[in-house]
């Protein structure tokens, strides 16, 4: 007999919504998580049930999924949670994703209907790739990035921690965007992409510098 896991979805806005429809269609295969609701500092929705004190005061096992778009919030949150050892970060991955048996998955990561993951692909943790998203052969996606709906990540490229992709971005082949560096949407990266910067464009220009995120 299976017995449902308990979760909670960090963050109530948009994307936590989404999550809790990719749990929800998770269970419609086969009945894994008992959604327990959200946790958010806000607590005036009947469906948030505690904020970042209660998830540190938990004292027994629950799974936690974080609905958070940003790479570097959710980063913050994770290291602020990570000391508590009764909280687990499952892989939810929608039940349409295409994954090969040769992609390795760290832990948290979110994959979103309608990916496709080719082959002998790392994913490291706490990544969110949203809707209908293609990642080549070979490539490498790090630590808490974000990649939206729509991006397409050639072969043997890499992406590097807390890099953002926009929606309906195309990274060509073998091209490395460094830690922190944003992509704007609909842009085109024929060439490496430089750390904690923004780049736009076709193809893909940067247009802004930035300071790294302290997390």
């Amino acid at each position: 007999m299976c017995v449902e896991k308990e979760i909670l979805i960090v963050g109530n806005g948009g994307f936590g919504r989404e999550v809790r429809w990719l749990i929800e269609r998770i269970n419609s295969v086969r009945p894994t998580w008992n959604i327990r609701g959200f946790v958010d500092e806000d607590q005036t929705s009947g469906d948030v049930v505690c904020n970042d004190a209660g998830v540190l005061e938990m004292t027994r096992p629950i799974s936690l999924a974080f609905g958070i778009g940003s790479p570097a919030i959710r980063e913050k949150i994770y290291n602020r949670y990570k000391v508590n050892p009764c909280l687990e970060f499952p892989n939810l991955v929608d039940p349409s994703v295409l994954l090969s048996d040769s992609v390795k998955l760290g832990m948290g990561n979110i994959i979103c209907a309608g990916t496709i993951a080719t082959v002998d692909i790392t994913i490291g943790n706490f990544n969110i790739i949203n809707l209908d998203c293609t990642i080549g052969h070979d490539a490498v996606v790090k630590d808490f990035v974000t990649i939206n709906p729509g991006a397409n990540i050639s072969g043997s490229t890499c992406i590097a921690n807390r890099v953002e992709i926009g929606t309906g971005t195309k990274v060509i082949q073998g091209v490395t965007i460094e830690q922190g560096a944003i992509v704007g949407a609909g842009a085109v990266v024929s060439r490496d992409v430089e750390g904690n910067c923004t780049a736009v464009g076709v193809p893909a220009k940067v247009i802004k510098r930035h300071t790294a995120d302290a997390v």
